[in-house]
């Protein structure tokens, strides 16, 4: 235990602030448990959350991480509308001038889908059941390249 809080200890060290990341659920999705559960470990390691609730727009959720000066954006999608989403929170993101903020998400998104998002600037997308470790290391690692000290 004393081990795992000088590491956190550290961490925090290294950011001038918590790490703040907002969860959205765009489009008609309207199955959120596993946005909330993300939400939930992500605060228990950590950073600030805000979870917007359902049934947002992409405008919505660029608009709502440029009020509350995130560091991430986190999608989660189960609509298979992850093709239309992603692309259009990437260019509105590029219009708002957010290139030190990282849109990860995660979901239902077939691999070779993954791949084309990834090449069109989105970061990591997990799959289900993906373990949460691994996504918070991914996170702290991204900002941590993103944030100037």
């Amino acid at each position: 235990m004393k081990q795992e809080l000088s590491a956190i200890e550290s961490l925090s060290k290294k950011f001038s602030r918590p790490i703040r990341v907002l969860i959205a659920k765009v489009g008609l999705d309207g199955h959120d448990r596993g946005a909330k559960v993300i939400a939930s470990f992500l605060r228990d390691a950590g950073m600030e959350v805000i979870y917007t609730g359902l049934r947002q727009t992409p405008e919505m959720v660029v608009n709502a991480a440029l009020q509350e000066d995130v560091d991430v954006i986190g999608i989660s999608i189960l609509s298979g509308a992850h093709n239309t989403v992603f692309p259009k929170i990437i260019s509105l993101m590029k219009q708002k001038g957010m290139d030190d903020v990282l849109l990860t998400g995660g979901g239902i998104i077939p691999a070779d889908d993954m791949k084309k998002l990834n090449d069109l600037g989105s970061g990591k997308l997990f799959d289900p059941g993906t373990n949460t470790d691994e996504i918070v290391n991914y996170i702290r690692e991204e900002v941590a390249k993103r944030r100037n000290f």
